[in-house]
């Protein structure tokens, strides 16, 4: 007969077993994202570990069918890719430029997980900007892009959640509330790309208020190792615009911005 000392310590040992093979890593986040990026490049959804009961395909803030969208409809061919995970949220968050062929792309997804399983995805949420999109060029884009430096931060210099939260809410609140661009803490070489429109610095040309629609269905990816911030949003102060904000914080202040709106 099992001593009950003996039970305690092997429910102890399976509790944390549990918790371990649950927990939202990095390594297991970004890992699923390239599952995503394989999807796009090859137009196959097969490599896509999806919950099956509970899953959402969400493109340009509209729910659609999988396959009906941009992902497995066609292969695209990659020119550019970059990650970034949110363990908080179980979540990822994947930029990618497709500038050739005829049909160029620049999609911004957020990729999120089951929290009880963190392998399996139960949302691909899309905003996929082409041809006739704000500002679009997607060989201008990818040149911005190619310049920039992303690398990983040291701890000691990570921004915490709670700062790159209220900037990137801040940004998307300039349009609605006049003192918002004033709270943010701009950089002096803060770079700012929207599609084909590159803006240096940051802090130049910003809105203080005048529109009375807020922009709503705000939906985050925070990765404080990259000090990012990206919300995937309805962008309805100049119109019901689909839209993703990407923000960088370096030293405290903003270093890059990155908008794609349909």
């Amino acid at each position: 007969m099992v001593g009950l000392a003996t039970m305690t310590a092997s429910l102890a040992l399976l509790a944390g077993l549990s918790t371990t093979l649950a927990a939202c890593t990095r390594d297991a986040l970004l890992a699923s994202a390239e599952t995503y990026v394989e999807a796009i490049r090859t137009g196959k959804t097969d490599g896509l570990k999806l919950n099956t009961g509970n899953f959402t395909y969400r493109e340009n803030n509209k729910v659609v069918d999988l396959g009906k969208g941009v992902l497995g409809s066609t292969a695209l061919t990659l020119d550019a890719n970059r990650s970034t995970a949110d363990t908080v949220a179980c979540a990822s968050y994947t930029m990618l430029i497709s500038a050739g062929g005829s049909k160029p792309y620049v999609l911004a997804t957020q990729v999120r997980h089951d929290t009880g399983d963190p392998s399996v995805i139960t949302m691909i949420d899309v905003i996929a900007a082409t041809t006739g999109s704000l500002f679009f060029n997607a060989k201008q884009t990818l040149g911005y892009i190619n310049a920039e430096s992303w690398t990983p931060l040291a701890t000691a210099d990570q921004p915490s959640r709670d700062l790159l939260k209220k900037v990137g809410d801040a940004y998307l609140d300039m349009w609605t509330d006049k003192n918002a661009a004033d709270t943010i803490p701009w950089g002096t070489q803060c770079e700012r790309v929207e599609g084909s429109r590159l803006t240096k610095p940051c802090g130049a040309s910003l809105p203080h208020g005048g529109s009375a629609q807020p922009n709503a269905m705000r939906r985050y990816v925070i990765d404080e190792v990259m000090g990012s911030v990206d919300v995937l949003c309805a962008f309805n102060s100049l119109g019901n615009m689909p839209d993703s904000h990407e923000i960088r914080v370096e030293g405290g202040k903003v270093k890059y911005v990155h908008t794609i709106t349909v």
